[in-house]
């Protein structure tokens, strides 16, 4: 009987035994699953942060182009250098008209618009170029600041606008949000200090003297100066515009010029003295220029119908040097005594021409 007690004993402490394993074997597993549970989470915190990463917009930048080719081409292409840094996301702006015209190559800066008041016929729907400056500034400041609400909610909120300098409004609506302002200047930067110097009165006009003396530039006469000052009183919009382009530029954060410095040193180095002057010129395709952009022979934005084909066909049947190319861009409007004018003086110079003219 005693043998037999203690065999069984033997057997429930063998039995306490296994159960002690089996529990321990259990914690071990429960271990294990805690430890593949912790790691799945921590793939998942690693995901999300991946993906919240990857959802934040880069730093935005609003271009605002004057609805003109030559206005659009170098703001274009000053997006398409940056955008390919890769750091910054570029969005050009431009007028419903515009966009529901304009021939739009592939691009990777993106596309918004805005109203200037003309969404029907743009500046050729107005009675007259001021009318029209009135309305952009109007129309122009409150669609704009729709756009930068919209873009804001899309959660690809603006961080700057860079401006032409034919809109100087669109600082105030920057400065207004709290965002960085650069305006950007299409013209040299010689042309640029004249149209300053008569901002601050310092050329006065009319003009009397037959030299005229500028800092930064060599000695001038009249007929060199910019068309709006040697013919006072001519496309007077215009030339009002152009001088309110230095009303509110001390205010901006960055001033750039469509230019080199070794082009024009002195201007340069004048206007640095008095604004946050960046030369960013030229701003042409990168196939002319440095070759950094692959494929980019070309603006890639055209208002109006290219005639491409025809028109290298026929400078192709001509002798090289033999034509002359005239062109005034899509804003000013000859009178007919000035293009007659401009026939007879191209017939007596017997050379061929090619002369581009708006619609």
């Amino acid at each position: 009987m005693e043998g037999a007690r203690r065999e069984g004993d033997g057997d429930q402490a063998e039995l306490k035994i296994n159960d002690e394993r089996e529990r321990e074997r259990e914690r071990e597993r429960e271990r294990e699953r805690e430890s593949v549970c912790e790691i799945e989470i921590s793939k998942l915190d690693v995901s999300a942060k991946m993906e919240k990463e990857t959802s934040v917009c880069r730093a935005h930048c609003l271009v605002l182009a004057y609805p003109a080719q030559g206005h659009i081409n170098p703001l274009l292409e000053f997006s398409k250098c940056l955008e390919h840094k890769g750091s910054v996301k570029f969005t050009l702006v431009t007028t419903h008209f515009i966009s529901k015209n304009m021939h739009k190559e592939a691009s990777p800066i993106t596309l918004e618009t805005i109203s200037d008041g003309y969404d029907e016929g743009g500046m050729a729907q107005t009675e007259n170029i001021q009318s029209y400056f009135e309305s952009f500034r109007g129309v122009g400041s409150q669609t704009l600041t729709q756009l930068l609400e919209k873009l804001s909610s899309s959660g690809c909120p603006v961080n700057c606008i860079v401006y032409d300098a034919f809109l100087p409004w669109a600082l105030d609506i920057a400065k207004r949000y709290g965002l960085f302002g650069a305006v950007f200047f299409t013209q040299s930067c010689a042309v640029d200090t004249i149209y300053h110097h008569v901002h601050k009165g310092v050329l006065k006009l009319p003009l009397l003297k037959s030299e005229i003396l500028l800092p930064s530039l060599p000695p001038l006469e009249p007929q060199d100066m910019p068309s709006f000052i040697y013919n006072l009183g001519s496309y007077s919009a215009f030339f009002a515009v152009i001088l309110e382009h230095f009303s509110n530029v001390h205010k901006a954060d960055w001033v750039l010029c469509n230019t080199f410095y070794e082009l024009e040193e002195e201007a340069v180095d004048w206007m640095s003295k008095i604004m946050s002057l960046r030369t960013v010129g030229p701003t042409i395709p990168s196939t002319f220029l440095d070759k950094q952009l692959e494929g980019d022979e070309d603006y890639g934005f055209k208002i109006f119908t290219p005639n491409t084909d025809s028109c290298l066909k026929w400078l192709n049947d001509r002798p090289k040097g033999s034509v002359i190319y005239i062109s005034f861009g899509s804003l000013i409007v000859l009178e007919a005594e000035q293009l007659q004018e401009l026939a007879w003086g191209l017939k007596m110079s017997s050379n061929f021409s090619c002369r581009r003219s708006r619609p």
